[in-house]
C-alpha cells in the first residue's frame, strides 16, 4: 500500500495556526481587501504577523496579491480558486461552532 500523507496533516500544514483561517475567512466574506481592512477585521493580529501570514498564504497559492500602479500605491488581496474550494469547510466550521457550548 502506498504511504499516503494524512489529509488532516496536509490541511494543517497549509492553513494551520491561529491566523490563516481567520484571514482567509475575512477575504472570503468581504471580497478583495486591502491590508488595513484585513487588519481591522481580524482582531488581535499584529501588523507583522499579518504581513507574514499573507506572504505565506500567497506562497501557498491561497491568495492573490494585486498591486496597483498608483500613487500612493494600493495593494489588494483576494482568494484563489484553490482557497475558494474551502467554502464548504468554512460553512461546516460555522455550523459546528454554533453547536459547541460556550
Amino acid at each position: 500500500m502506498k504511504n499516503e500523507k494524512c489529509p488532516v496533516l496536509n490541511f494543517t500544514e497549509q492553513i494551520g495556526g491561529k491566523w490563516k483561517l481567520p484571514i482567509l475567512n475575512a477575504i472570503r466574506k468581504n471580497g478583495s481587501l486591502r491590508f488595513g481592512k484585513i487588519h481591522q477585521i481580524v482582531e488581535g493580529v499584529s501588523r507583522k504577523v499579518l504581513t507574514d501570514q499573507l506572504k505565506g498564504l500567497e506562497k501557498d497559492k491561497l491568495i492573490i496579491r494585486k498591486q496597483f500602479e498608483e500613487i500612493p500605491p494600493r495593494v489588494e488581496y483576494s482568494l484563489t480558486d484553490k482557497a475558494n474550494g474551502l467554502n464548504e469547510v468554512f460553512e461546516a466550521i460555522g455550523k459546528w461552532s454554533n453547536t459547541v457550548d460556550k
